[in-house]
């Protein structure tokens, strides 16, 4: 058997070794092409990663981690509470996007990643959601080890977060949402500097929904 890593420097638009007629959306991200012999004949199945495990602390300081957020599909954002450029805008329109899905929000789990947790401890993430009136019971926010959330919005969720002594409140990060399905694999990053694409991700949110888990 073998196996090679393809890293790509853009969006991978490939289905995960199943036909693509069957999915909803695309997979997204670095992928294995896995090769193997079926009958007598090389087969070719592509296979892409999902997000690891990982835990924070949420805004009521309880211990929260992937396993626990499981089932679900996810809607992800990274930020951070003092941020004065594009976090409130990325906070306005994820609070929309969520209201937008109250119909299927037993289904979604939103969820908002702080990039500067020496600041942004659980006390401090509670003011923020408070102070935007935030009252989901479907949003989480989490904060916990700095060099972790960068990596696996890095790596991972496939958005830019990381400390940028250039950046005008000192961390720099993508203005994006991913959309991670039930598996763990990541299915969307839509940018949302334009609220279109806000729209969009609601429709495909449902789409698969609808396509891949039967729920409409």
């Amino acid at each position: 058997m073998k196996y090679f890593l393809l890293i790509l420097t853009g969006i991978v638009l490939l289905s995960c070794g199943t036909d693509k007629e069957s999915k909803a959306l695309p997979y997204i991200g670095n992928y294995d092409l896995e090769y193997k012999l079926v009958d007598g004949k090389e087969v070719v199945d592509t296979v892409y990663p999902t997000i690891s495990y990982f835990w924070f602390y949420n805004e009521d300081s309880i211990r929260v981690s992937s396993k626990d957020l499981k089932g679900k599909v996810w809607i992800a954002d990274f930020f951070f509470t003092t941020c004065s450029t594009i976090c409130p805008r990325m906070t306005s329109q994820m609070k929309r996007l969520n209201s937008m899905t109250e119909d299927i929000s037993e289904h979604l789990q939103f969820i908002s990643f702080s990039i500067n947790p020496k600041y942004d401890g659980p006390s401090q993430l509670k003011k923020y959601k408070a102070n935007h009136g935030i009252k989901a019971k479907n949003w989480v926010f989490l904060t916990g080890d700095e060099v972790e959330t960068h990596r696996i919005g890095i790596e991972e969720f496939r958005i830019f977060a990381g400390q940028d002594d250039m950046a005008e409140d000192g961390y720099a990060h993508s203005e994006a949402f991913t959309l991670v399905d039930k598996e763990g694999y990541v299915r969307g990053v839509y940018n949302i500097q334009d609220p279109q694409q806000v729209d969009q991700m609601n429709k495909d949110i449902r789409k698969l929904l609808e396509i891949e888990y039967g729920i409409k």
